[in-house]
């Protein structure tokens, strides 16, 4: 992939994700934002886009496997996935997470007060998530799997689906909130860091967190620059 400065960034993660870390590193959205140019994310970040490319180009010669398998897909397997990878990764670290950063919040609050403004925030992440994992499962994932059956020639009825792109605006309405939400947690945080006083669960649980982050820039990055873009096209497509 030959990147420039108009190079879109969602576009430069989806050839491959190893470029998502050095993103990452210069404070680049590629998930959330990463529908607009390299030169206007460098721009927001006050990053220099002629020195970032070079970077970029160096880690995107190494195979991507990952991105490889992703791009394979057709879109109603990309759901899938995204459920059984992703979703699944979610709520099982819900609960880890709550009862971790309650106890935390008992043990080292007094001394570290923003420990309860972090369990709040992921409390307010966690219901939040769960309501939009449940969204994608039950109405807008069954649209998207109807529209590669219709595109594969099957027999559906689409008269009933009403679009895809209000609930897609809905999620990544949400989307972005989370993406800002878990910002703010990094940053109160220190970068996930454990501080000298802190205990082993102190560690598991800032280690935790940010593996929690981590995943949902991945699993946003699949949805709002693979798996929507998709969706919407294939219902034009198909003139629905």
């Amino acid at each position: 992939m030959q990147i420039d400065a108009n190079t879109i960034v969602g576009e430069i993660v989806k050839e491959s994700y190893k470029a998502a870390p050095v993103l990452e590193k210069h404070k680049i959205d590629f998930c959330c934002g990463g529908n607009i140019s390299l030169d206007e994310a460098c721009a927001n970040a006050s990053v220099d886009v002629a020195e970032l490319i070079p970077r970029l180009e160096e880690v995107m010669q190494e195979e991507d496997f990952d991105a490889r398998f992703i791009q394979s897909l057709e879109l109603d397997q990309l759901a899938d996935y995204i459920v059984k990878r992703h979703h699944s990764y979610v709520k099982e670290k819900i609960p880890f997470l709550k009862a971790k950063l309650e106890k935390l919040s008992n043990a080292h609050g007094q001394n570290h007060p923003e420990l309860f403004d972090v369990a709040r925030m992921f409390e307010e992440s966690a219901g939040n998530l769960s309501a939009h994992l449940m969204k994608e499962e039950l109405v807008l994932f069954p649209q998207v799997r109807k529209l590669v059956k219709a595109k594969k020639g099957e027999k559906v009825d689409l008269s009933q689906l009403g679009g895809v792109d209000s609930p897609i605006q809905v999620m990544l309405a949400e989307h972005d909130a989370e993406g800002e939400r878990f910002n703010t947690i990094s940053e109160i945080t220190n970068g996930y860091q454990t501080p000298d006083d802190g205990c082993n669960t102190y560690e598991v649980t800032m280690r935790t967190l940010q593996e929690f982050e981590e995943d949902l820039h991945r699993h946003i990055h699949l949805e709002n620059n693979i798996l929507f873009p998709g969706a919407i096209k294939l219902e034009e497509e198909l003139g629905v």
